[in-house]
């Protein structure tokens, strides 16, 4: 008999991506045991949440969750409140609550330059050498009317393992997209596009600095620019790679032209083939 968990991600991969949010909460109602593994292995489109102090959104994952509390990166607390003793062991502090504040500034200038609205965030947590982290990006958009819609979510996770010295660093970065356009109007009828794209990579860098605060920046710098490379490279492959085919499919399944127009091109053809042919 196959293993529950390894049947639930099988079902989940064959139906449709634009629902993986709610098939997989009727998967976790159905059962219950699996919910802590299926939601640290499943990508869904990320959500907001208002920030209660500081006014500002921040995004909710796995990484930042404890049962149906959420960990704000502005100001570190989660809300609802949670229990002292459990948030001692959540709540990041010293240079790993520095680094996070560092890496939400950056990426919010980011976020700004390159998707000129939505919502990021940052969250890390530290390991016996080294920490971890995940950075978030989402953007939603509308499109003709309100028919159209739009939605990007970026979901990057990384681990950092410092060498001796903290001279160097060893990165891991895992990151995933998660794409979902549909359309409808009397021009298309109705037209959906979803699904998701998941790309890993590693490198070893060099940090600049004997102090703390310069080995810190270095790493919010590595981090930016491991990310943003892993973005654009993403963003290509989609746009060249998956629309360009889809065009092509398209392409080949419709015509924008009038049957009329298209019988006469043929019949034009066919004559100018049997003329050479005489």
């Amino acid at each position: 008999m196959a293993d529950p968990f390894d049947a639930a991600l099988d079902l989940l991969r064959r139906l449709d991506p634009a629902s993986t949010k709610r098939n997989l909460t009727s998967l976790i109602s159905l059962r219950p045991d699996l919910e802590e593994d299926l939601l640290s292995s499943v990508d869904v489109s990320l959500t907001t949440q208002r920030c209660k102090k500081s006014g500002r959104d921040y995004l909710c994952c796995d990484y930042n969750r404890d049962n149906t509390s959420y960990r704000s990166p502005w100001t570190n607390e989660f809300e609802p409140p949670i229990d002292p003793e459990d948030a001692a062991d959540l709540i990041p502090s010293g240079r790993v609550r520095r680094m996070e504040e560092a890496l939400n500034s950056a990426i919010d200038v980011y976020r700004e330059l390159y998707y000129e609205g939505g919502v990021s965030s940052a969250y890390l947590w530290a390991l016996d050498e080294g920490f971890a982290g995940v950075v978030l990006f989402k953007k939603t958009a509308s499109g003709v009317g309100a028919a159209g819609k739009g939605g990007w979510d970026s979901i990057h996770v990384l681990e950092v393992t410092e060498a001796a010295g903290k001279r160097s660093a060893h990165y891991k970065l895992t990151s995933t997209v998660i794409l979902d356009l549909g359309l409808a109007s009397p021009a298309v009828d109705s037209l959906s596009l979803a699904g998701n794209l998941t790309r890993q990579t590693q490198a070893d860098i060099q940090l600049s600095g004997l102090r703390d605060p310069e080995i810190e920046q270095g790493h919010v710098g590595n981090i930016g620019r491991m990310m943003e490379d892993m973005e654009t490279r993403m963003r290509n492959l989609l746009q060249e790679v998956y629309f360009g085919k889809a065009r092509d499919v398209v392409g080949d399944l419709r015509s924008i032209q009038p049957l009329s127009e298209v019988g006469r091109e043929r019949e034009a053809h066919k004559e100018v083939v049997s003329k050479m042919g005489r």
